[in-house]
């Protein structure tokens, strides 16, 4: 079963159950396939590797969002902006913790050789492609950064 297949289907479900919530973040993820099957050159759709990208990318808008609104104490407008947040990680594959991502770093920089923050990049490419969807960028980030200083 596609993304686009899973996300009509709790579509269904969220308009029988009358969640609006949730309607609209299913909604805004089915507009954002759509967009980016058109914007696509293959004619094959979006390969799995794209829609996760495309999930974290609606998940990262939506708590940046929520964060905003919680600055300008504005929690009636954050609380949605979270809920929908919710609804779409939960297309995401199970996210990593910090220790195994921490491990998963230590394992990449042994094997690497990476002495410094000269090799971030090279650790931070390594890292990111093994662990696509299962972890936050900014998360990595941070963790190479604390081994590499």
């Amino acid at each position: 079963m596609s993304l686009q297949e899973k996300v009509m289907a709790e579509m269904k479900a969220a308009m029988k159950a009358k969640d609006s919530t949730k309607l609209e973040a299913l909604r805004a993820v089915k507009s954002a396939i759509l967009l980016a099957n058109t914007e696509s050159s293959s004619k094959n759709g979006l390969s799995e590797d794209e829609e996760l990208k495309l999930l974290q990318k609606l998940v990262k808008q939506r708590k940046e969002s929520a964060a905003i609104y919680k600055e300008q104490g504005r929690a009636d407008l954050a609380e949605p902006e979270e809920k929908q947040a919710e609804v779409i990680e939960s297309f995401l594959p199970e996210q990593m913790s910090e220790a195994e991502i921490e491990a998963r770093v230590d394992e990449v920089i042994a094997k690497t050789g990476a002495s410094g923050m000269q090799d971030m990049g090279k650790v931070m490419g390594t890292v990111t492609g093994e662990i696509a969807g299962r972890a936050d960028g900014k998360t990595i980030s941070s963790i190479v950064k604390r081994k590499l200083s």
